[in-house]
């Protein structure tokens, strides 16, 4: 259809109190950053929330990954917060350099350790990442690391396995998380 059409009515985003998004990973090649542009171009919010492992210091330690698509991601959230949207930024465990810089604001972001959002009905919620309770990240990081090096050529192997799944008609199906909820599984089986 055209603009001009008589049947052509144009979507508006739709408009939330709050959203909250976390691990994305900007900095990796798993990063889905396209989806996350999308999903922001039809949703808006009073305050969006960035819970955690939005950019992943741990890869770019490692070497530098950034794509157009992962610098669009960040502009967008600064274009938001510069009209008006209250962005939060809570520090995961991928993007902990980030705490150094709590009760600070960049760009209208504000950094917190936490946050509290109020629901309409008085109801509180927490939010946190939720790294300061896995017992792998406070007591054994070296492990957290290995896995995250296990992650990154798990997603390789993965993309790898979806390509040939494609040219035989089948669907999409996530090797990765197979395998963490097989390790998820037994650590709970273990403990």
């Amino acid at each position: 259809m055209k603009p001009n059409d008589a049947h052509f009515k144009a979507e508006k985003p739709v408009h939330h109190r709050a959203i909250w998004i976390s691990d994305i990973h900007l900095g990796t090649s798993g990063c889905k950053a396209e989806y996350l542009l999308d999903f922001l171009k039809w949703n808006e919010s009073d305050t969006l929330y960035l819970v955690g492992d939005i950019i992943d210091g741990w890869q770019l330690k490692k070497g530098w990954y950034w794509k157009q698509s992962h610098n669009d991601v960040v502009q967008k959230i600064l274009r938001r917060a510069r009209k008006g949207t209250r962005v939060v930024y809570i520090a995961g465990n991928h993007d902990e350099v980030v705490r150094q810089f709590i009760g600070m604001a960049f760009g209208d972001i504000e950094i917190a350790d936490d946050a509290t959002h109020h629901l309409l009905d008085g109801r509180r919620l927490w939010i946190t990442h939720g790294d300061l309770f896995d017992g792998i990240i406070q007591h054994a990081k070296w492990l957290a690391y290995l896995g995250d090096s296990l992650y990154t050529i798990i997603l390789k192997l993965n993309s790898y396995c979806n390509h040939i799944r494609n040219r035989f008609g089948l669907s999409y199906w996530s090797l990765s998380q197979y395998l963490k909820h097989k390790v998820k599984n037994a650590v709970s089986f273990i403990t």
